[in-house]
């Protein structure tokens, strides 16, 4: 009996040094940076992991000066919001059909949607850039908006078409004996309930247009059109001496995004969960 009581102890203590050693690689680097941020260019030298001697804003005002932060933001929150909403509008639509209705294709479609995940996104880079430079949509925000509701596509739709397929049918054969048309259901009745896997859906394919890279960098040539993520280019090449405000840059770029998925986790998981019962 001591034994087993040593042995679970021991275990207990191992899980939490596991625990703890994971906790502190993944937010220990934000931390780092955050830290960093606070500090002046001869204390990052001198001793990068010590602590600010005083908390200085100096990185950021430097940040705020040199790089046009604020047109950043401003161009990933809407490129962001509204390929969120082209995307859950149009996919919603698509996943009910191949959720509720039996059609001749559909599993030949539901392959091909699939196969598309298996597509490396770097091989789609000069063929759009190709399409956007012909129609006349590089260097656009609308071109970027298209890009990415387009790009979350097949993830948005497995999400979404999975928690429709958890509702139950009786709620919408109610409907049709209630006199309701097919668009009528949809939109009144499976619609609502589904908010929170479309909420699901919404907040992945956000993170997702936030934090996107490369199709931005190819797709676009001033900051007209340039989103958030590009800044972290751009700073490394203005503030590649001013690491005050490099780190400054850098807290202003991620924090954001690390937020936004802190706050709705939650609701992330929960929707999750309840999508996959019956997909």
């Amino acid at each position: 009996m001591k034994n087993k009581r040593i042995g679970a102890f021991v275990s207990e203590i191992l899980r939490l040094i596991y625990l703890i050693f994971f906790v502190f690689i993944s937010i220990g680097p934000l931390l780092w940076i955050i830290m960093s941020s606070f500090k002046t260019n001869k204390e990052i030298l001198s001793s990068a992991f010590a602590l600010p001697s005083n908390f200085s804003l100096a990185g950021y005002n430097a940040a705020l000066k040199l790089a046009p932060i604020f047109k950043f933001y401003n161009n990933s929150l809407l490129i962001s919001m509204a390929s969120t909403i082209l995307n859950i509008l149009v996919v919603s639509m698509a996943a009910y059909i191949l959720a509720r209705c039996r059609f001749k294709g559909k599993t030949f479609l539901t392959l091909l949607l699939s196969s598309s995940l298996l597509i490396p996104t770097s091989s789609l880079l000069m063929p759009i850039y190709i399409i956007m430079t012909k129609i006349g949509l590089y260097d656009t925000k609308t071109g970027l908006i298209i890009v990415y509701a387009a790009l979350g596509l097949p993830s948005s739709l497995f999400i979404i078409k999975s928690y429709f397929q958890s509702i139950p049918v009786e709620l919408e054969e109610a409907a049709y004996l209630d006199g309701a048309g097919f668009a009528k259901t949809y939109f009144l009745i499976v619609f609502p309930i589904a908010k929170s896997g479309l909420a699901t859906a919404a907040i992945l394919q956000f993170l997702t247009s936030w934090n996107e890279f490369m199709f931005a960098l190819i797709l676009t040539k001033s900051t007209l059109a340039r989103t958030l993520p590009l800044a972290l280019n751009y700073f490394t090449s203005q503030f590649s001496f001013n690491y005050t405000a490099m780190f400054a840059a850098l807290a202003m770029v991620i924090i954001p995004s690390i937020l936004i998925y802190t706050l709705l986790q939650e609701q992330v998981t929960d929707s999750m969960v309840a999508g996959s019962i019956k997909g």
